[in-house]
């Protein structure tokens, strides 16, 4: 038989998972690969692009979108154990569960809508194959393939030790050209007598102008307020700068918004989606995986000699 679809394996993988008790890839792939009486032939088809196994590649997207949906729990590298309300979901008994069923989660329905959103052409990411030109086609893969990676990226930030998202902070500038994109500019300041700024970046050899550097590491229901954004901007001033950027893994109230805008001190927002965003697009926690091209005619090999 052929290898199902990643929706139809999403309830056996969830089936192969328990709560509390971590099980590797391997595992549920061995598990799920029982379940649904694949053969040895099924299970090393490749994609392709001939790089994966479609059985393993299919897995992992069910393994993505169950996560988003808060059914299964990623431990570590390699590594997920199934969530109380994914056991909710397996005592309800379902037939089946698929995209349709995890969109009635808010965390996953939030997750689909932002992937949902247009894009600069004003284009509907989510196009009809028969619809959509091939080229089309690989740009939404590519789409949907950076924001699971993102929301990854984003989970990966929350999850690590103290400190850690300072770090990511001045690696993001420095790639992002600030300090000349030179790393020795960029310095974690955090601590006891940090006198409230995280990080600085020297935006010349002399250390003249400088710019702060502010983190807080929140999950994604706690929002920074004005007052976060009023000692800050304190801060800065008492390092006799005139600018900085806040970074948080959650988001801002609309009055931490209004207070920057109204704020004679200059001050960026970096918000969790932005900071996975902008991770993702200057290879910050990230690597390249593959490479696609794409060739056409060459119309000057084939134009006569005489033209």
């Amino acid at each position: 038989m052929s290898v199902p679809d990643f929706q139809s394996l999403m309830l056996p993988v969830l089936t192969a998972l328990s709560h509390g008790q971590p099980t590797t890839v391997s595992e549920i792939r061995k598990q799920v690969a029982i379940a649904e009486k694949l053969s040895a032939d099924d299970i090393q088809q490749l994609l392709p692009s001939g790089r994966q196994a479609v059985f393993a590649n299919r897995i992992a997207w069910a393994l993505v979108h169950m996560q988003r949906a808060g059914l299964v729990a990623r431990v570590s590298r390699g590594v997920y154990e199934r969530t109380r309300t994914g056991d909710e979901l397996l005592r309800s008994k379902p037939s089946r569960i698929d995209m349709k069923a995890l969109r009635e989660y808010p965390s996953y329905a939030q997750w689909r809508t932002t992937e949902r959103e247009t894009s600069s052409t004003g284009e509907k990411l989510e196009q009809s194959t028969e619809e959509a030109t091939p080229e089309e086609i690989l740009d939404q893969a590519a789409k949907a393939l950076d924001h699971a990676l993102e929301a990854e990226v984003l989970d990966r930030v929350r999850n690590a030790e103290p400190g850690f998202l300072e770090q990511v902070i001045v690696d993001l500038l420095v790639a992002m050209g600030y300090g000349g994109g030179d790393g020795a500019m960029g310095q974690v300041t955090g601590g006891s007598g940090d006198g409230g700024i995280d990080g600085k970046i020297r935006e010349d050899a002399l250390g003249l102008d400088e710019l702060c550097l502010q983190a807080k590491k929140y999950a994604a229901s706690n929002a920074v307020g004005a007052s976060d954004l009023r000692n800050f901007a304190g801060a800065i001033a008492a390092a006799g700068t005139t600018k900085g950027v806040f970074v948080t893994t959650s988001d801002f109230t609309r009055a931490a918004r209004e207070f920057v805008s109204l704020s004679p001190t200059r001050i960026v927002l970096i918000n969790g989606p932005d900071l996975a965003r902008f991770m993702v697009e200057h290879g910050i926690g990230v690597r390249l995986k593959r490479t696609l091209a794409i060739r056409r005619i060459d119309e000057d090999y084939f134009r006569p000699d005489d033209e």
